[in-house]
């Protein structure tokens, strides 16, 4: 089996187990906002730790990045700071396993913008599976038995708009890897990894302090699970970077649908939530989308 390959599952486990953390951070007090940041403030650290051991037990200097690095690294970080921020609230609003599933529109919309903005052409198949992601994505916005009789929009807007910035961060986040002159795939993804993280959390941290210090203290508070938050974005992030820097975007999305198992399973075995027909036929149709427009590209 291929290294990207084995490094996409890997990210896909490790993400479950993260999505996981976000939403026990915020049932327990934690806006959207301050659990993205915990991410963030919390991965930087350790992905530093880990970058300067690689590189010590390579015996090799970081290597000095292309003038366009900072710049699909801001794009990148940006992206997936506001995906974050959606996909907290969105677990807010849905259940666990509908908001991961929501998210994976963001291959759907990564033909889209690569058609507007690159002219990428999809086949007719490729059409298809955008039509039959969108049934999934209606029959995934349906209010849940006993709630509001009403096209949950919101919901809609909150995944969609989750995965619409994921893809600009998956976008961003490869064009900055390849932006590193070396052969070293982990080498590479660590290095973009120790900027993006490092840039996140200067960033994050300065809106915060300005428009909304008390959650920087919740952070600090909530930092004996927030770390764990932050580990396994650090060791998740580096398996995503890697298979990028190894293997098309669109690839590396393919292999990662795994997570949605994974993340049904958390669903029903760790939050005790309830799937309905509707909801899997959902879940079921939007992952049969993405694979059969990564088969077809």
């Amino acid at each position: 089996m291929e290294i990207w390959v084995l490094a996409t599952l890997a990210a896909a486990t490790i993400q479950t187990l993260r999505f996981v953390l976000h939403k026990q951070l915020a049932a327990g007090g934690l806006s959207a906002t301050a659990s993205t940041f915990a991410r963030f403030a919390y991965a930087a650290p350790g992905a530093a730790v880990v970058l300067v051991v690689y590189l010590a037990l390579r015996g090799v200097l970081p290597p000095v990045p292309d003038p366009g690095f900072m710049g699909w690294v801001v794009l990148g970080g940006l992206g997936q700071i506001l995906a974050t921020i959606l996909l907290v609230r969105l677990f807010a609003r849905r259940n666990f396993a509908t908001g991961v599933t929501l998210k994976k529109t963001e291959v759907v919309q990564t033909a889209l913008l690569g058609l507007a903005l690159l002219g990428d052409t999809i086949p007719a198949a490729g059409w298809a599976a955008i039509g039959l992601g969108l049934v999934g994505v209606l029959l995934l916005s349906e209010a849940p038995a006993g709630a509001l009789r009403r096209f949950d929009a919101g919901a809609v807007a909150l995944g969609l708009g989750s995965g619409f910035f994921f893809a600009v961060a998956g976008v961003g986040y490869r064009a900055a890897t390849l932006s590193v002159p070396s052969d070293d795939a982990l080498l590479r993804a660590g290095l973009t990894l120790t900027v993006v993280t490092a840039s996140q959390t200067a960033a994050m941290a300065l809106w915060l302090r300005l428009a909304s210090p008390g959650d920087v203290t919740a952070v600090w508070r909530a930092r004996r699970r927030a770390a764990w938050l932050g580990l396994t974005s650090m060791a998740g992030s580096w398996c995503w970077f890697t298979a990028f820097t190894l293997q098309a975007a669109a690839l590396v999305y393919a292999v990662g649908q795994v997570e949605l198992l994974l993340s049904l399973a958390a669903s029903v075995l760790i939050f005790h939530e309830t799937v309905s027909r509707r909801e899997l036929a959902g879940c079921v149709l939007v992952g049969a989308s993405v694979l059969i427009l990564v088969l077809a590209t």
